[in-house]
């Protein structure tokens, strides 16, 4: 499956190609180019982390056109304005050679030295080592004897002033740009029903509202903006170019973390951020009015639960502004740099809890009702460890963050390292847990969660393909949640959590299990579902969480844009 990525790329040197149908670069390719068949060809294609670099590919054949008209003639590039050598080959059709150039740096190409009596006064040479410390084999040319003719510095000077002349008419020639893309009419009644879901506060867009329904009279909180909501359309926001209403986003949410609410006379921990907010009207005096941010950190909330996964949405959201705009000068401010130390600091405190992963209450992440994921989800561990890496590229490092950058790498390492070892199942890992010995007391025991062999379902055996596997949804000791939650495997895959051959297993298991977890209206938030005397007792008989919905085993096409990073 192919990834979908927007790149730009602006080109470092100018290069003669010649080519039949299209221009290369934007660069049309005048008529005194045009190309004529050649016995040999190279293949260039740009490295999307220096376009100053070229590099040998078998994809594509441009043929470079020769403009010399006499016998083969090295020529040498001594000067720094060049970096690079240049190679002209000769071909066994008369005065008929490619032209081979390999630059890593902008230069101008007339500056290069035509002198050749360095060369011709050697014996001979077979082989010419591109310079520049390109990990390339060397380039084998043709042996060249001293008894073949010597071409003439007149001629040189010759085939100088025609690669001027060339030159030249390509710095005049305006660049041709790419035809604009033709929206489909499904993606432009998207982009509508997102643009009038937009929020603003003090005429200017902080968000989307996470549900824009006219005929719902009773919205409860789906006519807020929620920042795990947001996401998704934040990032369509900036690949299409709009940063505003991200950046808007990010600092009016900052603002909120620093407010203090309480729920029966009891303040959650600092650093919080809020799971939502809404801009309300408020008025000053009889003939003013003004707008303010009412955020919910769950004090209003159905069960009054504190939303984990916000403040760590925030954080990769804010790693995603900087590497899509470039705009790290925002990550880089005061306000910005205090609170990702306060979500940390809020993270990584220590408590009663001996594992790495982050332990959170029932309902606190995307599942926010009870379903029986308090402890140790999977969702939160994998969010966790992607916000993790995120800041850790963030902060700025100074003897006031150097601590919390020691705890983050420790923390990252033994993170990684507990979800890969006892999360992961497959069909080797299951048969270990058939075999486990329960009641051991030791630092060596094999089953250290205590883990009985009862546990694993009948379904479970049945639905593993042979090349699958994935993480288990929660682990605690005497329990493994051995359903499968689609977010926290997909995000363990964007996050690296998993290794690489974990990643691999997942995405064979969601190939194969395709119907169960897509079927015909994608994409189910988890597999199985709750049923029976089980969704009774789990779920507090929740009427909205039936089987096969909402949280339920339920069908989130929010969840798609996950699986089309892989696609």
């Amino acid at each position: 499956m192919r990834s979908i990525k927007s790149m730009a790329i602006k080109p470092c040197c100018r290069v003669l190609i010649s080519r039949r149908i299209s221009p290369f670069l934007g660069f049309p390719i005048p008529k005194s180019l045009q190309p004529f068949s050649t016995t040999s060809s190279t293949t260039l294609r740009f490295s999307p982390l220096n376009c100053r670099s070229f590099h040998t590919s078998r994809d594509r054949r441009l043929n470079f056109h020769t403009i010399f008209k006499q016998t083969q003639v090295p020529v040498s590039a001594p000067g720094s304005t060049w970096g690079q050598s240049i190679l002209f080959c000769s071909s066994k059709v008369p005065k008929r050679r490619d032209l081979y150039v390999v630059s890593s740096v902008a230069s101008d190409v007339r500056s290069y030295s035509t002198s050749v009596e360095t060369r011709v006064n050697d014996k001979n040479f077979e082989r010419i080592y591109v310079q520049g410390g390109l990990n390339v084999k060397p380039l084998v040319v043709e042996k060249i004897d001293l008894d073949e003719n010597i071409v003439s510095t007149e001629a040189v000077d010759e085939e100088e002033r025609i690669i001027d002349e060339n030159l030249e008419r390509l710095d005049v020639v305006e660049p041709v740009k790419p035809a604009p893309r033709v929206e489909s009419e499904v993606e432009k009644e998207a982009w509508r029903l997102l643009e009038n879901a937009i929020v603003s506060y003090c005429g200017s867009p902080v968000g989307t509202l996470a549900a824009n329904d006219p005929n719902d009279k009773q919205p409860l909180n789906y006519d807020q903006v929620f920042i795990r909501d947001f996401i998704p359309s934040a990032l369509a926001f900036l690949l299409k170019g709009d940063g505003e209403i991200v950046r808007n986003f990010l600092l009016h949410t900052l603002q909120l973390q620093s407010w203090e609410k309480t729920v029966d006379c009891y303040s959650p921990g600092q650093g919080l951020m809020p799971a939502s907010f809404k801009v309300r009207t408020v008025p000053i005096d009889e003939n003013k009015c003004e707008e303010v941010l009412d955020p919910d950190f769950g004090e209003s909330a159905i069960g009054r639960v504190a939303p984990v996964d916000s403040g760590l949405w925030w954080i990769i959201l804010l790693r995603a502004y900087g590497k899509l705009t470039g705009d790290y000068a925002l990550q880089e401010r005061v306000d910005v740099q205090t609170g990702i130390k306060l979500i940390l600091n809020l993270c990584l405190s220590d408590g009663f809890d001996m594992f790495p992963s982050l332990l959170v209450t029932d309902g606190s992440c995307m599942i926010d009702r009870r379903m029986g994921i308090h402890g140790h989800p999977l969702e939160i561990q994998a969010l966790f460890y992607s916000a993790l890496r995120c800041s850790r590229e963030m902060l700025q490092v100074d003897d006031g963050s150097k601590n919390l950058v020691r705890a983050i790498n420790n923390r990252l390492s033994a993170l990684s390292f507990h979800i890969r070892e006892y999360y992961w199942v497959d069909m080797k890992k299951i048969n270990e847990i058939y075999r486990y010995k329960t009641e051991e007391y030791s630092t060596e025991a094999t089953n250290k969660f205590n883990i009985y062999p009862e546990q694993i379902p009948h379904w479970l055996m049945d639905w593993f393909p042979e090349n699958g596997g994935y993480l288990i949804g929660n682990l605690q000791p005497a329990h493994m949640d051995f359903r499968f939650f689609t977010l926290g495997n997909l995000w363990s895959i964007v996050s690296s959590l998993g290794t690489p051959k974990q990643n691999e297993g997942i995405l064979n298991l969601i190939e194969a299990k395709w119907d169960d977890l897509v079927g015909s209206m994608p994409l189910k938030i988890c597999y199985p579902a709750l049923e029976f005397e089980e969704w009774r007792i789990i779920t507090g008989s929740d009427p909205k969480n039936t089987p096969w919905s909402y949280h339920n085993g339920g069908s989130w096409p929010t969840l798609l844009w996950q699986v089309w990073l892989f696609d």
